[in-house]
């Protein structure tokens, strides 16, 4: 049967073992300052996509237009 020392000196190993591991880790603060960083990115990605989103369809409409009376890329030649 382990004693309470036995304990304590496990106690003390696992403890040393967990503090090596996540030594490197961030802090609970650092991890939120970065996640806010990369939503922020994410969002100002969003924006940016919806823009050219409308600006690739307004394009679109303006080259059918011009490809109804442009066939082949030409005037109609009128007589």
């Amino acid at each position: 049967m382990l004693t309470q020392s036995d304990l304590n000196e496990v106690e003390e190993v696992v403890g040393e073992k967990i503090d090596e591991k996540t030594k490197n880790l961030p802090t609970k603060d650092e991890f939120y300052e970065e996640t806010l960083k990369i939503l922020s990115k994410l969002d100002k990605l969003d924006e940016a996509m919806t823009i050219v989103t409308a600006r690739q369809s307004k394009h679109g409409d303006q080259i059918e237009a011009l490809e109804k009376i442009h066939p082949r890329g030409r005037h109609p030649i009128s007589t």
